[in-house]
């Protein structure tokens, strides 16, 4: 009888990953083109997400610094309940003692990264987190350790000395809140973030008589904007419009809108 042949298959070939000879087969790898195509890929995508990771970062620091003005605000509130209704003192640096809102100097090194200045502070038993006197997007540092404050104080609050600067007699300066409240709160700021190439001392210079425009700057690291608190705590941001605005130079003239539109929120007559 004849019987048909059938080949025989050896049993490693018949096991998957092994080779005829019993081994296993190479795993085959990427080659070069497709790594490179990989790498393009990963870069395209980066490239597409960046610049959302970093307007996400952006808003992040401008909520933390409008949260920052507000919690301070809520500080000068409360530290005025707690005192008959007097506010805390804010004078220039020559005169600000013991009473100031707040100390220190911050164009002075040993003054701008001095913790102790902010703490010894009339409003820091109520606003009691140093890093709350700082806006989160402030870079200023000073031998590498950032400034501990980019807040300054209205120049028509907490003191008279604004009665006496040259050219100044008619407006309104507020000590008590009652008097704050007359003017109305909502409509005089309080706390500003100031530009860290003109912040010193905590009081922010207004001359009502356009004799200084802008002789203490406002920030502009919220995409030219900067942060106001005003009397009845709320905070908001002022962009910058007015192509004239420039950081501080002494350039700004008396017609700047920016100018007119601080003015307008700062005192009465």
């Amino acid at each position: 009888m004849f019987m048909q042949a059938t080949a025989r298959i050896p049993p490693a070939a018949t096991q998957p990953g092994r080779a005829a000879k019993g081994g296993f087969c190479p795993v085959q790898g990427f080659t070069l083109i497709e790594l490179l195509l990989v790498i393009a890929i990963v870069a395209i995508l980066a490239a597409l997400l960046m610049p959302a990771l970093a307007t996400a970062q952006a808003k992040g620091k401008r909520t933390a610094c409008l949260n920052n003005l507000k919690q301070c605000v809520l500080s000068f509130q409360m530290y005025s309940a707690d005192n008959d209704g007097k506010l805390a003192q804010n004078y220039p640096l020559k005169q600000a003692d013991s009473n100031s809102w707040v100390l220190g100097d911050m164009k002075v090194a040993s003054d701008s990264t001095n913790l102790t200045f902010i703490r010894r502070g009339k409003l820091f038993p109520y606003a009691s987190q140093v890093a709350l006197y700082r806006c989160p997007g402030d870079p200023s540092r000073t031998g590498g350790t950032p400034r501990v404050r980019s807040y300054s104080m209205n120049s028509w609050i907490g003191s008279r000395y604004m009665e006496t600067y040259p050219g100044h007699s008619g407006f309104r300066t507020f000590v008590r809140d009652s008097e704050l409240a007359t003017a109305g709160p909502a409509t005089i700021w309080v706390l500003a973030d100031e530009h860290e190439a003109s912040i010193d001392d905590a009081w922010f210079l207004v001359t009502m008589d356009d004799s200084q425009p802008f002789a203490s700057f406002p920030a502009t690291r919220h995409e030219r904007s900067y942060g106001l608190s005003f009397g009845d705590g709320h905070a908001e941001f002022y962009k910058l419009r007015d192509p004239k605005t420039q950081l501080p130079s002494n350039e700004t003239t008396r017609d700047d809108s920016d100018w007119l539109r601080l003015k307008q929120v700062t005192t009465i007559r």
